[in-house]
């Protein structure tokens, strides 16, 4: 058999006289690319290893014996990702083997790595949030700045989708709930919304936002000639066409927005969401309040906030504890 490439610094050595024919098979009949036979080749050796560690041929290995390996692997500190390769590779050996009449069956094909811990959603400090809302530019065109800083208020003070807020009219009229979408009641300080799967909620709207809205509809249907213009969306957020703004429109101008105000994170409409509901839940404690404002039909996908919470305390104590700070 001709010689595996190893890649550098790795020595590599697959002594297992059937791992060795299924290199061959891969090199020669699939025409494999040296780094990727250098990569199979890697995974039998570590295979081979753990089948020397329970004193078994690797043809006799089963799907416990698999598992345990996924197991060792995953204490070892592999991640998810990594051991999703390996097993990749050992289902094709074993793929092979059974073709070949080698096994009766495949131990690696019901074995799956473990899920990677789905990533804490990004959320600003309250310093920051606090910031961008209260951001005031001077010399800008008043129009833009009067209807940025309400979808703002909006984002954070409501803890609404990007989906949500482009979906809201300034009035509520015939089609506005035959086409699902949403409004804004300032007299009562509610936002009513149509949300995922369908779902309509109402979310309290605070003093700053109702104080950004109305500021905003002042000016909202000037350029066009004053509310009922021909060329005027009933979009509460339009642009300077008239037209219904658009979510991209509204990351876009939310990332502008944020630099302009000196944040060294670029913000997007989701964060401000993010930021609601840990701020929230940072000053109340109350999880199945944050679940119902933020419109979760599960509370486990609320629950996330809680780690983002539990970081924010573990900073706090970092920070400030005596027995924290003290070195050792």
């Amino acid at each position: 058999m001709a010689e595996i490439p190893a890649p550098p610094g790795q020595a590599v050595a697959v002594p297992d006289p059937m791992a060795l024919r299924y290199l061959d098979h891969v090199r020669f009949e699939k025409r494999l690319a040296a780094r990727t036979l250098a990569l199979y080749t890697l995974d039998l050796e570590k295979l081979a290893q753990f089948a020397a560690g329970v004193k078994l041929p690797l043809l006799q290995l089963t799907s416990a014996h698999i598992r345990r390996f996924v197991a060792q692997m995953h204490s070892g500190g592999r991640s998810g990702r990594g051991i999703a390769l390996i097993l990749s590779g050992w289902r094709g050996f074993f793929t092979w083997a059974g073709r070949q009449g080698l096994v009766a069956h495949n131990p690696v094909q019901d074995v799956r790595a473990p899920k990677a811990p789905k990533p804490l959603p990004k959320a600003l400090v309250v310093d920051d949030a606090v910031r961008l809302a209260e951001f005031d530019r001077s010399g800008a065109d008043p129009w833009l700045e009067a209807r940025d800083t309400a979808m703002v208020e909006l984002l954070y003070g409501g803890g609404l989708r990007v989906g949500e807020l482009v979906g809201l009219d300034a009035q509520p009229g015939a089609d506005t709930q035959r086409q699902g979408r949403g409004w804004v009641d300032l007299q009562a300080g509610e936002a009513h919304v149509f949300g995922k799967g369908s779902k309509r909620r109402s979310v309290p709207v605070g003093r700053a936002a109702v104080a950004a809205l109305q500021a905003w509809l002042v000016l909202r249907a000037a350029p066009f000639g004053g509310e009922g213009a021909a060329r005027l969306d009933a979009a509460l957020f339009v642009g300077h066409r008239g037209a219904r703004l658009t979510a991209q429109s509204v990351w876009l101008r939310l990332r502008q927005r944020s630099q302009q105000a000196g944040l060294t994170t670029p913000v997007h409409p989701h964060m401000l969401r993010h930021s609601f509901a840990s701020h929230l839940l940072q000053s109340s404690g109350d999880l199945r309040a944050v679940q119902e404002l933020l419109g979760h039909a599960n509370i486990t996908t609320t629950q996330v906030y809680t780690r983002l919470d539990f970081q924010h305390l573990a900073k706090v104590y970092d920070a400030a504890h005596p027995r924290a700070r003290r070195k050792p």
